[in-house]
């Protein structure tokens, strides 16, 4: 694909897909100088975002010159002599030069179905806190493995490296011989997309009733940095709260340079079962080029109190 695309011949593209990959892609493709399109089944990209926090990804791709098609469904290729030259939906035909499917995985795990090993959420194979599966002796980790979500308290499956390598590195000390856990995850990610990052830590909204909890929520924009300091972005960010407790329960970031990894402040915050309360009193670090006094995260959790 690379050399393809720096031969020069290739003006269009168009990426299927709203995750990481098929956003990272689109933000390539258009690097390269194509008139890209984006296809996407949901109404928002980042279906790992609430729909208001996505919308806002989803303009941050239209203001770099991405077509989006929301709430489409591929359906066939077109091509001629081997090569393809238009993407059709159910709704439209997209002429390209060239294709990009960022469709998502499934755990493959036919092979652990047909040795007998049980299966839990999404068909991964389950494991325990020692990423034991259900036969002795035989163990799992990784794409194909399920996780435990620390703040649902319910089996949770995601697919990232890092939850990979750390339930590798868990898997391995057991198999050796030693002793490890691996608690569990929060789902906590981070993507750029052009000139905007983006993060998400715990649960989201439709996440959040499907376990029966009531939440309220806040939305609060900030800047990453002194106001009055060269280079300060807009940064968005959303908390959520259990109704009553005040248990953090999620966060969602999007913002410019220095907005994504405040995201690590909310998922510490949630691995310790901290309320919106305990996150106002953080003793986090200030100084004009990294922060206004108040960081975006605490006027959110402020904000949240409020609702409170």
């Amino acid at each position: 694909m690379r050399q393809l695309l720096d031969a020069g011949k290739i003006k269009r593209g168009v990426v299927v897909g709203g995750g990481y990959i098929g956003l990272e892609m689109a933000e390539a493709l258009v690097r390269h100088g194509l008139e890209v399109s984006l296809i996407s089944r949901p109404p928002q990209v980042m279906g790992t975002l609430d729909y208001d926090m996505g919308a806002l990804v989803s303009q941050a791709l239209r203001d770099v010159g991405v077509s989006l098609y929301p709430e489409e469904t591929l359906t066939a290729f077109e091509t001629k002599d081997g090569k393809v030259t238009g993407v059709v939906t159910d709704k439209r035909t997209l002429p390209t030069d060239i294709v990009v499917l960022g469709l998502g995985v499934r755990p493959n795990t036919a092979l652990a179905a047909a040795a007998g090993i049980p299966l839990g959420e999404k068909g991964a194979i389950r494991v325990n806190e020692r990423m034991e599966t259900g036969i002795a002796g035989i163990w799992a980790a990784g794409d194909c493995a399920e996780s435990f979500h620390l703040v649902s308290r319910r089996p949770f499956y995601v697919a990232l490296g890092t939850v990979a390598n750390r339930q590798g590195r868990v898997a391995g000390i057991n198999l050796g011989g030693g002793y490890a856990t691996f608690p569990g995850v929060m789902g906590t990610a981070v993507t750029k997309i052009c000139e905007i990052e983006v993060a998400r830590t715990g649960l989201q909204e439709k996440e959040i009733t499907a376990v029966g909890l009531e939440h309220v929520s806040a939305v609060i924009k900030s800047r990453t940095k002194a106001g009055y300091y060269p280079g300060a972005g807009e940064i968005t960010v959303k908390l959520l709260a259990e109704k009553g407790s005040g248990r953090l329960l999620g966060g969602q970031i999007v913002g410019m340079e220095g907005s994504a990894k405040r995201i690590d402040t909310v998922a510490t915050a949630l691995h310790a079962g901290f309320t919106v309360e305990d996150m106002i009193n953080l003793d986090l670090g200030y100084a004009p080029p990294f922060s206004p006094v108040w960081d975006p995260v605490v006027i959110a959790a402020r904000a949240v109190a409020k609702k409170l």
